[in-house]
């Protein structure tokens, strides 16, 4: 008889657990339905493939993929990301321990002539105990599954937010490397135009010393000469710019960047398989990010909802007590309990309730959150595309232009050794090769951001999992 009360209750023990454990209240994550255009405005090719080189052959500059294997390694935002990953995973870890019983022991030792705060009526006396207890809250509604699954959705935001930090770093350090080597370019335009504005402006002061041209003349090849000086510090500060915003992506001191490229040394590729908008939904990091946290928050309403419901706790002690530490040994000094206990909110002015509205409403922030930042992918694709076609063709045009000024300050120097013409000709046709010049390098600078920029839109060259 003995032996089929046990029995029972260890059924219906084992009842209880199996009722806890497929019960679980709050709503299941529903994946967001988000409309995508069938392919981009401008995509000049459609293909169901999307980018999947990897940054290592997309930059094939050998100076570029060092500084970029330096950032990855070194950039403070690239290790707090990762000391974030670590935090997750620690805290994924402690919320799982939650589902289990917690055991704890202790020991207590007692000596004098009272026991509670009242008199014993000896005139001392002993009292030794040692035990170990158990207490496990059932996860009745589901409220530790809920917090596991916020916690592991939270752990893969944040290796998802990795990824992002590292593609956008990589982008953001061939940007910095190709504005460095823009404004380098432009430093020696400057440089050489100075130097043949200043042999030039030496011969015209010997002409007008000699009477053959006039003061204006003079005058003229000075202020073109100023305006060549000018451009140089110019320059020479936004190199040194660069070059320490350069030096913080790399986790650096301010210093120096050693380069032995140039823009022109610099190719850009044939094309880039774009693929279709849909891909970009499981290939940016920072979409799969806001995806899983707001998982993470949906499962938030579960445990808002659980807390509003009775929690039911099981609890053991078993252990040894006695007045004697001699008599620990013996059977009669072991003491044992089992019980259950069930605590719930019966009054609370509506506080339970508000905590899950509360969450539910933080729950519909972040599905804006998510939409929000599936269209701004949209947007930053679109753009980067838009960007290198127009750019390729307005390059195009400006070193024809280019061509054309080169050879018309030519000619215009020519024509004004020769008398035919005046010195203002060859100040118009110089002062345009040399804007044409710069704007010619910065075009070069932009075009390979734009492809740097649709490398990091298209999330990257890495394959979700």
């Amino acid at each position: 008889m003995r032996h089929n009360k046990t029995r029972n209750k260890l059924s219906i023990l084992a009842i209880l657990i199996v009722v806890a454990s497929s019960c679980m209240v709050g709503p299941n994550f529903q994946k967001v339905k988000v409309e995508s255009p069938e392919k981009f405005r401008f995509q000049e090719e459609i293909t169901n493939d999307s980018l999947n080189i990897q940054w290592k052959t997309f930059f094939a500059d050998q100076t570029l993929i060092a500084l970029i294997d330096s950032a990855l390694v070194n950039n403070y935002d690239a290790r707090i990301a990762v000391s974030r990953i670590s935090q997750a995973r620690a805290a994924l870890g402690m919320s799982k321990a939650n589902m289990y019983p917690g055991i704890t022991m202790g020991a207590n030792g007692l000596y004098g002539n009272t026991i509670g705060g009242f008199p014993t009526g000896a005139s001392s006396t002993t009292a030794l105990t040692s035990n170990v207890s158990i207490n496990w809250e059932l996860d009745f509604w589901g409220k530790f599954r809920r917090a596991n699954e916020a916690a592991q959705a939270d752990l893969l935001a944040t290796e998802y937010g990795l990824r992002a930090i590292q593609i956008s770093l990589i982008a953001e350090v061939a940007n910095s490397y190709y504005s460095l080597l823009d404004f380098r370019k432009r430093l020696d335009i400057a440089n050489y135009t100075l130097e043949t504005r200043s042999t030039s402006l030496g011969i015209i002061r010997e002409r007008f010393e000699k009477g053959i041209a006039p003061e204006i003349d003079v005058n003229q090849a000075e202020i073109q000469e100023a305006v060549a000086a000018a451009h140089i510090p110019v320059y020479k500060r936004s190199i040194a710019f660069i070059e320490n915003a350069l030096s913080l992506l790399l986790g650096k001191h301010p210093q120096a960047i050693i380069t032995n490229s140039n823009l022109e040394n610099l190719k850009v590729p044939d094309s880039l398989p774009v693929g279709l908008p849909s891909n970009l939904l499981i290939r940016r990091p920072d979409i799969l990010q806001a995806e899983q946290l707001l998982i993470a928050q949906n499962a938030s309403i579960g445990i808002a909802q659980a807390l509003r419901f009775p929690s039911l706790s099981l609890t053991g002690l078993l252990g040894i007590a006695s007045a004697d530490l001699s008599a620990f040994n013996m059977d009669d000094a072991l003491i044992g309990s089992v019980g259950a206990g069930l605590f719930g909110p019966v009054f609370q002015f509506g506080k339970n309730k508000r905590r899950v509205e509360l969450e539910r409403e933080r729950t519909e922030e972040m599905r804006l959150n998510y939409e929000r930042a599936v269209i701004a992918a949209f947007r930053e694709t679109e753009n980067a595309l838009v960007a290198i076609q127009t750019i390729k063709q307005e390059l195009t045009f400006v070193q024809a232009q280019l061509k054309a000024s080169m050879n018309a300050a030519k000619l215009s120097r020519q024509r004004y050794d020769g008398g035919v013409t005046s010195y203002l000709e060859v100040l118009e046709a110089e002062r345009n090769l040399f804007n044409i010049e710069l704007y010619d390098c910065e075009l070069q600078q932009q075009q390979l951001t734009a492809y740097a920029n649709l490398f990091k839109t298209l999330g990257g060259g890495w394959e979700a999992q």
